[in-house]
C-alpha cells in the first residue's frame, strides 16, 4: 500500500543529514542516567548505545519510563543526572547542535490545528533554517501522500493524516536520527499499512528508537529491543531473541501492582 501521490517522483523521505547510515559509530549515549520528578523516580542509571543506522525498539508496561526516556533523548527533558550525547554532541552543553540530528514523532503532533499542512510545515522550516523550503515541503507532503490536502486546516485531518504530516515535519530538516513514541497508537489498519509503507522507506537511511507498550509492534526492522521496568533497564538484546517470556517477566511487576490495587479499592468499599 503506498502512501505517496501517483505522480510524486520524489525521494524525500529517503534522505538524511548523511546520505546513508553506515554502522560502527555511536549515534545515542546514555551513561547512568537517572530523572526525578521531585520525589519520584522515573528512571534509574540508565545506560545504552545506539549504532548508527540501528533500529531499536524500547518497550515497558505504563509508567515505566519509556516517554520520558525518549524526551530526554530528544532534548525536551534533562536528566537528574548522568549524561547523554546525539552524534556525539553532549546534551548538556551541544544541546542546538543535536536537536538538528533529531526528527520526533511524539504522542502530539506538535503542530497548529488553524493552520494548513504547508503553514505548520513552512513554521518549522523557519525554525529550522530550511533551505529551498517550498520545494523541500512539497517533496515531503508528495511522500507521504497529501500534497492534494496542502491547502487543509490540520484540523479536519483524521488520525492517520496528522501522522502523516507529522512524518513530513519530523523529516524537515533531514536529521539522521528519528525517535517514535507510540507511532500505531490510535491508528486503524488502513493508516498502520500506511505508516509501515513509510517506514520502510525511512528506515534504512536513519538511525530509529521506537517506543511502544506493545509486544506486536516488534518491527521487522527492529534489531535491538530494550526493556524497561520500573525505570530500569530489565534487558538490552537483539530482537530475535526477545520472548514472551521476557515479555510476562517484564509486565508481570507493573500486573502484581495494578492487581494489589484492585484488591485495595474493592476491600475499601466493603
Amino acid at each position: 500500500m503506498n502512501a505517496t501521490e501517483p505522480n510524486c517522483t520524489s525521494q524525500a523521505c529517503e534522505t538524511s543529514a548523511h546520505a546513508s547510515c553506515a554502522t560502527g559509530t555511536v549515534a545515542l549515549c546514555a551513561r547512568n542516567v537517572s530523572k526525578q520528578f521531585g520525589s519520584r523516580t522515573v528512571l534509574r542509571n540508565i545506560s545504552f548505545e545506539v549504532q548508527e543506522g540501528a533500529f531499536v525498539s524500547i518497550f515497558g508496561p505504563n509508567g515505566a519510563g519509556k516517554t520520558t526516556l525518549l524526551r530526554m533523548l530528544a532534548t525536551l527533558e534533562r536528566p537528574t543526572s548522568g549524561t547523554l550525547s546525539v552524534q556525539g554532541f553532549s546534551l548538556d552543553t551541544h544541546a542546538e547542535q543535536a536537536r538538528a540530528c533529531i526528527g520526533l514523532l511524539s504522542h502530539t503532533p506538535m503542530m497548529y490545528g488553524n493552520l494548513t499542512a504547508q503553514e505548520n510545515l513552512e513554521f518549522y522550516a523557519r525554525m529550522y533554517g530550511v533551505q529551498n523550503a517550498q520545494q523541500r515541503i512539497d517533496d515531503l507532503l508528495c511522500e507521504v501522500g497529501l500534497l492534494h490536502r496542502k491547502h487543509d486546516r490540520l484540523k479536519v485531518f483524521s488520525q492517520g493524516m496528522c501522522q502523516r504530516l507529522t512524518i513530513a515535519r519530523a523529516l524537515l530538516h533531514n536529521p539522521s536520527i528519528m525517535l517514535l513514541d507510540e507511532p500505531y497508537a490510535g491508528l486503524d489498519p488502513y493508516a498502520v499499512d500506511v505508516f509501515d509503507t513509510l517506514l520502510e522507506r525511512i528506515v534504512p537511511y536513519h538511525t530509529c528508537v521506537m517506543v511502544s507498550h506493545d509486544i506486536s509492534h516488534i518491527s521487522p526492522f527492529s534489531q535491538k529491543s530494550l526493556l524497561l521496568a520500573r525505570g530500569e533497564i530489565y534487558a538490552y538484546k537483539d530482537s530475535a531473541a526477545v520472548t514472551k517470556d521476557d515479555f510476562s517477566a517484564l509486565y508481570a511487576p507493573s500486573q502484581g501492582r495494578r492487581a494489589n490495587a484492585k484488591r485495595s479499592r474493592q476491600e475499601g468499599a466493603r
